[in-house]
C-alpha cells in the first residue's frame, strides 16, 4: 500500500498567520493540488502533519475519501509509525511543492526515489540540501521500513528534513530533475503570496499549452482562458458558471432570433460559442491537474448539438422563402440543415487536416451569418455554401479513392 505524507505547518514568508500549503493555485490551494497527485500514485492513506484540524483540512478529508483513501491528521512526527508499514511505500511531498502532475507521475510511479536538484539551483529556490552536490526536489518515494528510524529522533524534527538524511544514509536511488522543468516553472517551491500570483499564469499557460488550437475561435478562447483565467479561478469561478453563462446567452439568442433580430442572435450564438469553449478549456485544465473528476464530455458534445440546433433555427426564422406562395412548409429548413450536417461530415472524414477544423469553428460560422444576414442575400449565401461543401467533400474522397486505388508497391500521390 501507498501512503502519502503531506504537511501543513510551515508559514508564509512574512505572514505568520497564514500557511504555505494554503496559498492558492487557480482557486485551490497547494495542498488540494497535492491530493490530486498523492491520488493519482495510488496512495490509498493520507496523512497530513498539522498542529490542528481546520475547516480546510476537513475539505481535504471529504476530497481524499471520495477519492477512496483514508484520511489521517497527525501533530508529531512520530505518529506516523503506526500508520505505515514495513511492506508500505511513503510518498512524501514538501509543503509548498507545485508540479505539473504528469511529470511527478512519471518521475514519482517506479519504485523508491528521491528527487534531486543540483545544490546551486535548488538552494536559492528554496529547496532543502542534501549534500555537497545535491539538493532535495520536494518529492521522494521511499521504502516504509524508513519510517521507523523517525522513533530515534528528538520530537521536534520535520519528517521530511529528517526522511531525506534517512533516505540518503539507506542509499536510496536519486534522480535529478531535468533543468528544463526549472526553467519552464513546471516544478517549483511556492513559499509566499507573492511566488503564488506569479506562478498562476504559468500554471494556466503549462496546463493549455496542449490544448488543439486550430482554428480563429478556438484560438481566441485560448488567449482569453491564458489572460483571465488565473483570476477567474483565483475569484473562485469554476467552469460550470462560465457553461451556465454560455446557456443564458444562447437562449438569448434565440430570443432575439424570434423577435426577428436574426443578426444579433447569430452573433449571440457565436459568443456563447466562445464562452463554452472557455468554459471546457477551464475544465480540462482542473482535470489535468487532477482537481476534478475527468467526465463531462458526453454533456460537452450534447450542448454543440444543442448549438447547431440553435443555428438552423435561426437560419430557418431568416429565410425568405416561407413568403413565397406555394411553397411547402418546412422547405426552409432543409439547407441550413443540410449545411450543418456537411460541417460536421467533412470534420469526421478528415479530422487530421488543418482546414477541416476551422468548419468546426462556431464563432466563425456564427460571425459569417451575423453579416450575411444584415448585409448580403440570405438564402443565396447558404446555397453557396452548401455547394462549396459539397465540392469540397468530392475533392476529398477523390484524393482518398486515388490513394486507395494505387497498386502495391508504387508510390502513392
Amino acid at each position: 500500500m501507498r501512503v502519502a505524507l503531506l504537511s501543513l505547518m510551515d508559514a508564509v514568508q512574512g505572514e505568520a498567520q497564514e500557511l504555505r500549503g494554503l496559498l492558492p493555485i487557480g482557486g485551490r490551494s497547494i495542498l488540494r493540488h497535492q491530493l490530486g497527485l498523492a491520488l493519482a500514485l495510488g496512495c490509498a492513506r493520507i496523512v497530513v502533519l498539522a498542529e490542528t484540524l481546520t475547516g480546510d483540512l476537513v475539505a481535504l478529508q471529504h476530497a481524499a475519501e471520495a477519492g477512496g483513501a483514508r484520511f489521517h491528521v497527525i501533530a508529531a512526527a512520530r505518529a506516523l509509525a503506526p500508520l505505515v508499514a514495513a511492506e508500505d511505500e511513503l510518498l512524501i511531498l514538501n509543503e509548498g511543492l507545485l508540479a505539473m502532475p504528469e511529470d511527478a507521475l512519471r518521475l514519482l510511479a517506479d519504485g523508491p526515489v528521491v528527487l534531486t536538484v543540483p545544490v546551486e539551483t535548488g538552494l536559492p529556490l528554496g529547496f532543502e540540501r542534501i549534500d555537497i552536490n545535491n539538493a532535495g526536489a520536494g518529492a521522494m518515494l521511499l521504502p516504509g521500513k524508513l519510517v521507523a528510524a523517525l522513533g530515534d529522533l528528538p520530537g521536534d524534527w520535520n519528517p521530511g528534513s529528517a526522511l531525506l538524511r534517512v533516505a540518503s544514509q539507506a542509499r536510496v536511488v536519486q534522480r535529478e530533475l531535468p533543468a528544463v522543468m526549472l526553467d519552464q516553472g513546471r516544478w517549483r517551491l511556492i513559499r509566499d503570496e507573492a511566488e503564488a500570483h506569479r506562478a498562476e499564469p504559468d500554471w494556466i499557460r503549462l496546463h493549455t499549452a496542449g490544448a488543439q488550437v486550430r482554428s480563429p475561435g478556438a484560438w481566441i478562447a485560448a488567449a482569453v482562458v491564458r489572460l483571465l483565467g488565473p483570476a477567474l479561478l483565483h475569484a473562485g469561478t469554476r467552469p460550470y458558471v462560465l457553461a451556465s453563462g454560455a446557456a443564458i446567452m444562447a437562449l438569448l439568442g434565440a430570443g432575439a432570433g424570434w423577435f426577428g433580430w436574426c443578426g444579433p442572435g447569430f452573433a449571440m450564438l457565436a459568443l456563447a460559442w466562445l464562452v463554452h469553449q472557455g468554459a471546457a478549456l477551464l475544465a480540462r485544465v482542473e482535470r489535468d491537474s487532477l482537481l476534478a473528476w475527468s467526465g463531462g464530455a458526453p454533456l460537452d458534445m450534447l450542448a454543440e448539438w444543442v448549438l447547431d440546433g440553435m443555428f438552423i433555427t435561426l437560419c430557418a426564422w431568416r429565410s425568405e422563402i416561407p413568403a413565397v406562395t406555394g411553397v411547402p412548409w418546412g422547405i426552409a429548413w432543409f439547407p441550413p440543415l443540410t449545411l450543418f450536417l456537411l460541417l460536421r461530415l467533412l470534420q469526421r472524414l478528415q479530422p487530421d487536416e488543418t482546414w477541416t477544423w476551422w468548419l468546426g469553428d462556431r464563432f466563425l460560422a456564427g460571425g459569417l451569418l451575423a453579416v450575411s444576414s444584415v448585409l448580403l442575400p440570405f438564402d443565396f449565401v447558404l446555397r453557396v455554401l452548401v455547394v462549396t461543401l459539397m465540392i469540397a467533400g468530392l475533392v476529398m474522397a477523390g484524393r482518398g479513392g486515388s490513394l486507395q486505388a494505387a497498386p502495391p508497391g508504387l508510390p502513392r500521390s
